[in-house]
């Protein structure tokens, strides 16, 4: 029986001790974080990548300026407009267009809520928050960063609809891959927004006027029955964001230029465009974000600070 019993107490001891070396043997977390992010830096050839020391207990990302930018260091009680890229070390997830991941919020408000179960510009990492305001620091500056999971959606992840769906779920655990670009000035960046979308789809014949709103008239219209001011029209238009997703097709019908920027009244580059135009007319606009829906955006399909497409088709006019 004694036997038995020492037996019983060495197996025991035995399972313990294998059990405590297995678990010492495994990785912490944030040597499980660095282990994928130099395994991708490798894997992926990637130079000029400086990990984050700065804190005592260092955050474990890595980073790479790309421009440092200027002027007063950012605060989390700034309000910025940024736009972003981003992408999972596992390839599974990509978010790769800077259209719609395009945001306008207060810093210390990018972090995500607990609320919040969707990986968009509502729900942001709280590292991306962080190397904006310790690693980045200025307006204009633009950095790649990769994120290790315990600063971005930890254990896990994030779930979009079925597993299976491509593109939507990002797995526990995973280190993200961000490019982030902090605007300096909205007009300008519109302006390059707007040049780049009219040289990468070969558009011509547009002029330029001195609010920065890029038009073309592309059929002159009647003469006759012109909007001015204090005329209703109605009209065929089609809008799309410069990421070329259309947003609407339809007729305007009964629209004013006297009730606030609403349902029946265009917006401000629009007035600006078509004021002057006839039964008959059509014009192609590319409008600024500040003549458009600005900082605040539009219900979930249009994002802050974004220009906008327009076509239009005027057909008819009581003045």
């Amino acid at each position: 029986m004694k036997q038995r019993i020492f037996t019983l107490l060495l197996l025991a001891v035995t399972g313990f001790t294998a059990c405590k070396k297995s678990q010492e043997a495994d990785p912490d977390i944030k040597q499980y974080d660095d282990q994928q992010i130099q395994g991708y830096i490798a894997a992926n050839g990637l130079t000029g990548f400086v990990k984050d020391t700065v804190a005592a207990d260092s955050s474990g990302m890595y980073y790479k300026i790309i421009n440092k930018g200027t002027g007063v260091p950012l605060e989390y009680s700034d309000r910025v407009s940024l736009v972003f890229t981003l992408k999972t070390l596992d390839g599974k997830y990509t978010s790769s267009d800077t259209i719609t991941n395009h945001i306008y919020r207060y810093l210390g408000q990018l972090a995500p809520s607990a609320t919040v179960a969707a990986a968009s510009s509502a729900n942001l990492p709280i590292g991306l928050q962080q190397a904006i305001k310790n690693i980045l620091k200025y307006r204009d500056g633009s950095m790649r960063l990769l994120i290790p999971s315990r600063l971005a959606y930890g254990t896990k992840g994030i779930q979009n609809g079925s597993i299976t769906n491509v593109n939507t779920n990002i797995a526990g655990n995973q280190s993200l891959e961000y490019y982030v670009h902090v605007i300096n000035d909205q007009q300008v960046y519109d302006d390059l927004v707007i040049r780049n979308y009219i040289t990468a789809n070969n558009l011509t014949g547009y002029s330029k006027t001195a609010s920065g709103i890029y038009y073309k008239n592309v059929v002159a219209g009647d003469n006759v029955a012109i909007i001015g001011s204090n005329s209703t029209y109605s009209a065929n238009y089609t809008l799309k964001l410069l990421n070329n997703v259309q947003l609407e097709v339809g007729t305007s019908a009964n629209t004013s230029f006297t009730n606030g920027v609403s349902a029946t009244e265009p917006v401000a580059g629009v007035k600006e465009i078509l004021l002057g135009k006839s039964v008959g007319s059509a014009v192609s606009m590319i409008i600024p974000s500040r003549l458009a829906y600005g900082i605040s955006g539009s219900s979930t399909t249009i994002p802050s600070n974004a220009p906008l497409y327009f076509d239009f088709q005027i057909v008819t006019v009581t003045n």
